[in-house]
C-alpha cells in the first residue's frame, strides 16, 4: 500500500502469480505503480505549490504552479504559466524545469491561443528547449519538449529521435508518449499515433496536457476518417475544456462529414467566435506540422458545415 503526503491511500494492489513469472511481474508491478502513483504526487504537488503565497516560492514550487496554470487550458491562465516559469528561472537559472516549462507555454500560445504570433515560435521556444537539454541531457521531460519543438517545424524525423531519447531515460513518461503520439499521427501513421495518445492519458490522465492530447486524438480520428470516433473525443474535451479552441473546429468538420449540418453550422459558429485567430492559422493559413492533404481535408469538412472563405 502506498499513501501520498496528506497520508491518503493512493494505491494498492495484489499480484498473485507462479513464481516462474517474477521478472514479467516485477515489471507490472512498476508500470502499475508508476501510473498509479506519480502522477497523484505531481497533482498534490501543484495543488501546494497553488496554495503558496507567490513571493514565497522557491523554484520548484513557481514551476509547479506554472504547470496548475498551463493545465487551465486557456489563453488567460497560459500567460500567468509563463510568469510562473520565468520565475522559476530567475530563482534557479540552472533548473531545466523551468525553460522546458516555458518552452512549452510559448508553444500553446502560438499554437492554440494565439497570444503570441507564429512568426516568434522558434525564435522563442526552441533556445529555451535547447537550453533545458544543455542544463541536463538526461532529462525526459526536456527532450520531450525538444521533440515539441522538432514538431512545429514539421521535422517529424527528428521528433520520433527525440521523443525516443526520453523513452529510454524515462519509459513511463506520459509527456514522451504525447510528443511521440502527435507526431506519428500528423506524419500520417493514424493508428501508431492515437495508440501512443492514448497511452500518454493512460500513464497521466491529471497529466496539465490532456486537454491538448485528447484534442489531438479527436484530430487523429479525424484525419483517418473515423468522423464518429472523433465527434465523440471533441465533446468529451468541450465538456471539460470548454475555453480550449481546436476542439471545436474538428468537431465542425467531423459533424458535417456526417451529414449533421445543424450541429456542424453551430460548432462552426462556436470555433469563430471563441478564437477566430486560431481559424485564421488553421484554416487560412496552414502551419508548418499539417501536411497539404490534411488541411485540404480539413477545409472539405469545414466548407461542409457552413465555412465560406
Amino acid at each position: 500500500m502506498c499513501r501520498g503526503p496528506d497520508r491518503k491511500h493512493v494505491w494498492a494492489e495484489r499480484y498473485d502469480r507462479d513464481l516462474a513469472d517474477i521478472f514479467a511481474v516485477q515489471d507490472e508491478i512498476t508500470e502499475a505503480a508508476t501510473i498509479a502513483i506519480a502522477p497523484a504526487i505531481a497533482d498534490a504537488e501543484r495543488q501546494r505549490a497553488v496554495r503558496r503565497p507567490p513571493a514565497n516560492l522557491d523554484a520548484w514550487a513557481a514551476y509547479q504552479r506554472g504547470l496548475w496554470h498551463l493545465g487551465q487550458a486557456n489563453k488567460d491562465d497560459n500567460v500567468l504559466s509563463q510568469q510562473f516559469f520565468r520565475q522559476a528561472i530567475d530563482l534557479d537559472p540552472n533548473f531545466a524545469g523551468g525553460y522546458s516549462g516555458l518552452s512549452t507555454a510559448y508553444i500553446l500560445a502560438v499554437t492554440q491561443f494565439q497570444t503570441r504570433p507564429i512568426a516568434e515560435l522558434q525564435e522563442l521556444a526552441a533556445p529555451l528547449a535547447r537550453r533545458a537539454v544543455a542544463l541536463d541531457n538526461t532529462d525526459a521531460e526536456a527532450r520531450a519538449c525538444l521533440a515539441v519543438v522538432l514538431m512545429t517545424r514539421g521535422d517529424f524525423d527528428a521528433v520520433q529521435i527525440e521523443a525516443d531519447r526520453a523513452l529510454a531515460a524515462s519509459p513511463n513518461l506520459a509527456h514522451a508518449h504525447g510528443v511521440r503520439g502527435v507526431g506519428l499521427m500528423l506524419a500520417g501513421e493514424r493508428e501508431e499515433g492515437i495508440r501512443a495518445l492514448l497511452n500518454c492519458i493512460r500513464l497521466d490522465p491529471l497529466d496539465p496536457l490532456v486537454s491538448l492530447r485528447l484534442s489531438q486524438v479527436a484530430l487523429g480520428h479525424y484525419f483517418s476518417r473515423d468522423y464518429e470516433a472523433a465527434v465523440e473525443v471533441a465533446k468529451r474535451v468541450i465538456q471539460s475544456y470548454p475555453d480550449f479552441p481546436t476542439s471545436y473546429r474538428t468537431l465542425a468538420a467531423a459533424l458535417a462529414q456526417l451529414g449533421r449540418l445543424d450541429e456542424a453550422e453551430d460548432a462552426l459558429a462556436k470555433a469563430l467566435a471563441l478564437a477566430p485567430r486560431s481559424f485564421d492559422m488553421y484554416v487560412r493559413g496552414r502551419p508548418p506540422w499539417i501536411r497539404a492533404e490534411d488541411h485540404a481535408h480539413m477545409l472539405e469538412g469545414l466548407r461542409k458545415a457552413g465555412w465560406k472563405e
